[in-house]
Protein backbone atom coordinates (compact mmCIF):
# COMPACT_ATOMS: atom_id res chain seq x y z
CA UNK A 1 0.00 0.00 0.00
CA UNK A 2 1.61 3.21 -0.85
CA UNK A 3 2.02 5.40 2.18
CA UNK A 4 -0.47 8.57 2.33
CA UNK A 5 2.47 10.09 3.57
CA UNK A 6 3.58 10.86 0.53
CA UNK A 7 3.85 13.42 -1.65
CA UNK A 8 0.72 15.16 -2.07
CA UNK A 9 -1.31 14.40 -5.02
CA UNK A 10 -0.78 17.38 -7.79
CA UNK A 11 -4.30 18.18 -9.12
CA UNK A 12 -4.69 17.55 -12.87
CA UNK A 13 -4.19 20.87 -14.47
CA UNK A 14 -8.09 22.25 -15.59
CA UNK A 15 -8.56 23.17 -19.03
CA UNK A 16 -10.18 26.44 -19.20
CA UNK A 17 -13.46 25.83 -21.04
CA UNK A 18 -14.08 28.78 -23.70
CA UNK A 19 -16.58 31.39 -22.32
CA UNK A 20 -20.18 29.97 -23.85
CA UNK A 21 -20.40 32.86 -26.61
CA UNK A 22 -23.06 35.50 -26.00
CA UNK A 23 -26.10 35.52 -27.70
CA UNK A 24 -24.97 37.41 -30.95
CA UNK A 25 -27.78 39.49 -32.06
CA UNK A 26 -29.51 38.11 -35.29
CA UNK A 27 -28.06 38.56 -37.92
CA UNK A 28 -29.87 41.10 -40.60
CA UNK A 29 -30.93 40.07 -43.56
CA UNK A 30 -31.05 43.31 -46.04
CA UNK A 31 -34.31 42.87 -47.77
CA UNK A 32 -37.61 44.25 -48.78
CA UNK A 33 -39.63 41.10 -45.99
CA UNK A 34 -36.86 42.44 -43.66
CA UNK A 35 -38.14 46.21 -43.71
CA UNK A 36 -41.68 45.07 -44.08
CA UNK A 37 -40.66 43.20 -40.43
CA UNK A 38 -39.30 46.54 -38.92
CA UNK A 39 -41.56 48.41 -39.93
CA UNK A 40 -44.55 45.90 -37.83
CA UNK A 41 -42.54 45.85 -35.19
CA UNK A 42 -41.72 49.75 -34.80
CA UNK A 43 -44.01 51.29 -37.13
CA UNK A 44 -43.32 55.34 -35.64
CA UNK A 45 -39.35 54.92 -36.94
CA UNK A 46 -40.26 54.43 -40.01
CA UNK A 47 -42.83 56.73 -40.64
CA UNK A 48 -42.46 60.86 -40.47
CA UNK A 49 -44.40 62.61 -37.74
CA UNK A 50 -47.26 64.66 -39.45
CA UNK A 51 -47.98 67.90 -38.83
CA UNK A 52 -51.47 68.99 -37.70
CA UNK A 53 -53.49 71.38 -39.77
CA UNK A 54 -52.51 74.30 -37.66
CA UNK A 55 -49.01 73.79 -37.92
CA UNK A 56 -49.14 73.38 -41.50
CA UNK A 57 -50.73 76.42 -42.43
CA UNK A 58 -48.31 78.29 -40.60
CA UNK A 59 -45.72 76.47 -42.09
CA UNK A 60 -46.90 77.47 -45.90
CA UNK A 61 -47.76 80.75 -44.81
CA UNK A 62 -44.28 81.39 -43.47
CA UNK A 63 -42.74 79.97 -46.55
CA UNK A 64 -45.37 82.62 -48.53
CA UNK A 65 -43.70 85.90 -46.86
CA UNK A 66 -40.73 84.94 -47.07
CA UNK A 67 -40.59 84.39 -51.12
CA UNK A 68 -43.14 87.81 -51.56
CA UNK A 69 -40.43 89.35 -49.24
CA UNK A 70 -37.89 87.68 -51.98
CA UNK A 71 -39.50 88.81 -54.96
CA UNK A 72 -39.89 92.19 -53.78
CA UNK A 73 -36.21 92.43 -53.01
CA UNK A 74 -35.51 91.46 -57.02
CA UNK A 75 -38.00 93.87 -57.95
CA UNK A 76 -36.63 96.83 -56.02
CA UNK A 77 -33.19 96.59 -57.18
CA UNK A 78 -34.26 95.99 -60.79
CA UNK A 79 -36.25 99.03 -60.11
CA UNK A 80 -33.03 100.87 -58.97
CA UNK A 81 -31.06 99.31 -62.20
CA UNK A 82 -30.57 101.95 -64.69
CA UNK A 83 -32.78 100.55 -67.44
CA UNK A 84 -32.63 102.46 -70.88
CA UNK A 85 -34.85 102.40 -74.24
CA UNK A 86 -33.46 102.38 -77.82
CA UNK A 87 -33.45 99.93 -80.44
CA UNK A 88 -30.15 98.26 -81.72
CA UNK A 89 -30.02 95.37 -83.78
CA UNK A 90 -28.86 92.21 -82.41
CA UNK A 91 -26.04 91.09 -84.95
CA UNK A 92 -25.94 87.34 -86.23
CA UNK A 93 -23.50 85.13 -84.27
CA UNK A 94 -21.59 82.15 -85.92
CA UNK A 95 -24.25 79.76 -85.07
CA UNK A 96 -26.75 82.39 -86.80
CA UNK A 97 -28.40 82.95 -84.21
CA UNK A 98 -29.22 86.59 -83.17
CA UNK A 99 -26.76 87.74 -80.31
CA UNK A 100 -28.64 90.17 -78.24
CA UNK A 101 -26.56 90.69 -75.60
CA UNK A 102 -24.01 92.35 -77.59
CA UNK A 103 -26.97 94.83 -78.70
CA UNK A 104 -28.05 95.01 -75.44
CA UNK A 105 -24.29 96.05 -74.66
CA UNK A 106 -24.14 98.69 -77.55
CA UNK A 107 -27.47 99.89 -75.99
CA UNK A 108 -26.24 100.41 -72.64
CA UNK A 109 -23.20 101.86 -74.15
CA UNK A 110 -24.68 104.33 -76.35
CA UNK A 111 -26.21 105.60 -72.88
CA UNK A 112 -22.50 105.92 -71.30
CA UNK A 113 -22.88 102.61 -69.47
CA UNK A 114 -20.80 99.79 -69.55
CA UNK A 115 -22.35 97.03 -70.48
CA UNK A 116 -26.25 95.43 -70.15
CA UNK A 117 -29.16 92.84 -70.23
CA UNK A 118 -32.23 92.76 -72.86
CA UNK A 119 -35.28 92.71 -71.39
CA UNK A 120 -37.32 93.63 -74.60
CA UNK A 121 -36.62 92.40 -77.65
CA UNK A 122 -38.56 92.83 -80.77
CA UNK A 123 -38.33 90.83 -84.37
CA UNK A 124 -39.42 91.88 -87.33
CA UNK A 125 -39.44 90.10 -91.22
CA UNK A 126 -38.28 92.23 -93.84
CA UNK A 127 -38.42 91.33 -97.15
CA UNK A 128 -37.30 93.26 -100.21
CA UNK A 129 -39.65 95.35 -102.26
CA UNK A 130 -39.51 93.54 -105.52
CA UNK A 131 -41.07 90.84 -103.36
CA UNK A 132 -44.42 92.87 -101.74
CA UNK A 133 -45.04 94.89 -104.67
CA UNK A 134 -45.10 91.74 -107.12
CA UNK A 135 -48.15 90.91 -105.75
CA UNK A 136 -47.57 86.96 -104.36
CA UNK A 137 -45.96 85.90 -101.19
CA UNK A 138 -42.85 86.97 -100.85
CA UNK A 139 -40.48 83.47 -101.26
CA UNK A 140 -37.93 82.91 -97.59
CA UNK A 141 -35.02 83.42 -99.60
CA UNK A 142 -36.50 86.80 -100.35
CA UNK A 143 -37.08 88.02 -96.85
CA UNK A 144 -34.85 87.93 -93.61
CA UNK A 145 -35.90 88.26 -90.02
CA UNK A 146 -33.75 91.27 -87.74
CA UNK A 147 -33.97 91.32 -83.85
CA UNK A 148 -33.87 94.75 -82.00
CA UNK A 149 -33.20 95.05 -78.42
CA UNK A 150 -35.68 98.02 -77.31
CA UNK A 151 -35.08 98.12 -73.27
CA UNK A 152 -32.52 96.91 -71.41
CA UNK A 153 -30.88 96.81 -67.49
CA UNK A 154 -27.60 98.68 -67.45
CA UNK A 155 -24.67 98.51 -65.12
Amino acid sequence: MPSAQGAPAQPAPQQSEPAPPEAAPPKENPGLLNEIGKLLDHPSSMLPTLKSPKEAIDDLNTRAKDMTKDAADSLSRLAKSPGVKGRVTCPIAANGAPDCKAAADKLCQSKGFKEGKSLDVDTTRNCSAKALLSGRKPDESECRTDNYVTRAVCQ
